[in-house]
């Protein structure tokens, strides 16, 4: 699969899980984020349970107190993976 817009990861993540509040709008305007302000691209991650090929969600710019962390979803079923930390 190719690397989906930003809109297109959300639409996918809502899709797997509807439940989620990563998209919410509170929830943006809470960290100050719009969608504009993601970016999208395919790489991969070391998590416990080894390497998963994943779609990075990255803000391209800093938003309130400075937070610029990319959040990582799981290629095939769009499910929140967290990397192990280095």
């Amino acid at each position: 699969m190719k690397t989906p817009t930003a809109s297109g990861l959300k639409r996918a993540i809502l899709d797997a899980d509807p439940e989620t509040h990563f998209f919410d709008r509170k929830t943006m305007a809470f960290f100050g984020d719009t969608m504009r302000n993601f970016g999208t691209r395919k790489t991969t991650i070391e998590t416990r349970a080894g390497t998963v090929e994943v779609f990075e969600l990255y803000r391209k710019h800093a938003v309130n107190c400075g937070l610029r962390g990319s959040h990582y979803f799981n290629a095939s079923t769009f499910r929140a993976e967290f990397p192990i930390d280095l």
